[in-house]
């Protein structure tokens, strides 16, 4: 699964999803599996909002395919379809594809030039790839 659009002028979930989206993922990220009714209620611990406006962006997300819904009863359950950490790391991965497939060599530069800020794991890390890379050429 792809999120096909990316803000590169927000921060954390926001970058993915729309202010609401982002909230209710955050939610169900922290609890696994809830109803609407359940996610309002959250929700509404920082401002009042209404049941169809939560179950318009819940349905919304599910599209997405971010959300599994389970019905029991009357009652429809919303679950991540996969963790935070997972879906974080598919988007990268996403992202970084894109960015080499249309930007190439400048990509490759500017992630370089990131490197300045990077901390000794993450360095590491990207030398060890490098051995690997060479050594399976």
């Amino acid at each position: 699964m792809k999120i096909n659009r990316f803000k590169s002028n927000e921060t954390g979930l926001n970058r993915f999803f729309g202010p609401l989206e982002a909230k209710i993922m955050d939610i169900l990220w922290c609890r696994e599996e809830m109803s609407i009714k359940d996610v309002q209620e959250q929700l509404e611990k920082e401002k009042p909002i209404s049941f169809n406006t939560v179950m318009t962006v819940m349905k919304r997300l599910q599209e997405k395919e971010v959300l599994i819904k389970r019905t029991e009863k009357r009652t429809s359950f919303y679950k991540p379809a996969m963790t935070r950490e997972h879906f974080l790391q598919t988007q990268s991965r996403e992202l970084t594809h894109d960015l080499l497939d249309e930007f190439g060599p400048l990509a490759v530069s500017h992630m370089l030039d990131a490197l300045d800020e990077a901390d000794q794991e993450l360095i590491s890390r990207l030398e060890d790839k490098l051995k690997q890379l060479k050594k399976d050429v």
